[in-house]
């Protein structure tokens, strides 16, 4: 790699942000090697209808099989020249959301990933639990053969630093113990938080709830990453999140390393 920056950003539905400009207007303004979509909520049907296409980049979608719901992209620009793309871990229970994507880099893998949201009951909390675990053990088979990079949507804040109200959601859906603690765990299997490791006390975040106008008061969550392997972390040139983007519940976050 040589200076790559790659962009992640949970679009909350590929359609609605691209009648608002948002993702051709990033492309432009930032031009991302690589941009790793999560939540597009487009069916492979509505797809072949649709025809999205993005001059300058390889589009790669990997939609669930519900229709509107989940689902991720992958936008590869034409200068990498390269189609090395895998989609899931092999799992159907899994696959079948459309949760994960794996590119073939010359000198690490780049997984994109959108994790389940355990949702406000946590009546999805043990289907995460399961897709955590499958997942990090994929991750580490990939890490024995290169370094990897593993983005997007965790939905989980890790530390009290990440949202702007810990106490108060104690227990809550992308703040339980459980979710808390495998990120921990994540980060302890040789791998490194990217935007804490280049920004140790920085107070930024990358969602925010529609309601209550969340985002005007930035009342707000830092739960999309960029982690990678631990023995490629002094690569990492830069970790920010572009917080004034708009066109998402989300912001888009930034990785650049050699």
């Amino acid at each position: 790699m040589n200076n790559m920056k790659i962009i992640s950003w949970n679009v909350n539905g590929i359609r609605a942000n691209l009648r608002q400009g948002a993702l051709p207007l990033l492309l432009s303004q930032e031009k991302p090697a690589v941009v790793c979509l999560q939540e597009t909520k487009i069916s492979e049907k509505k797809l072949a209808a649709e025809k999205i296409n993005f001059p300058g980049y390889q589009v790669f979608f990997h939609s669930a099989k519900r229709e509107g719901y989940s689902g991720t992209a992958l936008l590869i620009s034409d200068k990498l020249k390269t189609d090395k793309v895998k989609v899931g871990i092999g799992l159907e229970k899994f696959d079948a959301e459309g949760r994960i994507q794996i590119l073939e880099l010359p000198k690490a893998y780049l997984c994109n990933v959108y994790f389940p949201n355990s949702n406000h009951e946590l009546s999805r909390l043990s289907y995460k639990q399961e897709f955590n675990e499958a997942l990090l053990q994929y991750i580490k088979k990939l890490d024995k053969k290169k370094p990897v990079i593993v983005t997007g949507d965790f939905n989980v804040a890790h530390q009290p630093i990440d949202l702007a109200r810990p106490k108060q959601n104690e227990g809550n859906a992308g703040y339980t113990k459980e979710e808390r603690e495998f990120m921990t765990r994540f980060l302890s299997q040789g791998f490194v938080d990217s935007f804490r490791f280049k920004n140790p006390q920085k107070i930024q975040y990358s969602w925010w709830s529609f309601r209550s106008a969340a985002r005007l008061r930035n009342i707000g969550w830092r739960i999309d990453y960029f982690v990678v392997s631990d023995r490629i972390k002094k690569l990492i040139k830069k970790a920010y999140i572009l917080d004034k983007i708009t066109g998402s519940d989300h912001a888009p976050v930034v990785l650049e390393i050699d």
